[in-house]
């Protein structure tokens, strides 16, 4: 039985959790996964496609699958996709584990992002539609995160150091 993830990486999407997760483990000497990817490759299709496809509660159970394997079964960097934690299950299972909230203004998403078509979430009216979001989630993430690091304005370098040190980790 593993002890979980060494970081996991909650946040909103564009905030850098699959840039800053992969940079972490390098730096850590540990494998990086996210569980996007995880679905991705076990679908065989973009989380687009099975948005439009089979809908948001079709993927939210894919999710919540993925989340929960990818917990029990990964000690390095673990990245979650921008809508895990509204499943309470997830929150439940996030307990105690070293948990970073990724935070950024929608000025930044839309810098980093375009908040474009490949977005299912934000496919009318972008910048609304993100804010919607994150009036939904940002108590969720809090609620989840042992630490929130604040991304706006930083290169992925400095939002990882600044994870380093929250956490009290040491580079390899």
């Amino acid at each position: 039985m593993s002890s979980g993830p060494l970081i996991v990486l909650v946040g909103p999407m564009g905030s850098g959790k699959s840039t800053v997760g992969a940079l972490l483990a390098e730096r850590l000497g540990v494998a990086y996964r996210d569980t996007d990817a995880d679905i991705v490759a076990a679908q065989g299709r973009e989380i687009s496609d099975i948005f439009v496809d089979e809908g948001e509660p079709y993927f939210r159970e894919l999710e919540r699958a993925a989340v929960r394997a990818a917990l029990a079964e990964h000690t390095g960097v673990l990245a979650l996709g921008g809508g895990a934690v509204l499943d309470e299950g997830t929150r439940a299972l996030l307990a105690g584990l070293p948990v970073v909230y990724l935070s950024m203004d929608v000025e930044e998403a839309v810098r980093r992002v375009g908040l474009g078509a490949a977005r299912p979430l934000l496919a009318v009216n972008p910048r609304r539609q993100w804010r919607e979001l994150m009036e939904a989630r940002r108590h969720l993430y809090t609620e989840v995160a042992r630490v929130v690091v604040a991304t706006d304005d930083k290169t992925p370098d400095e939002v990882a150091d600044a994870i380093v040190d929250a956490l009290e980790l040491k580079d390899q």
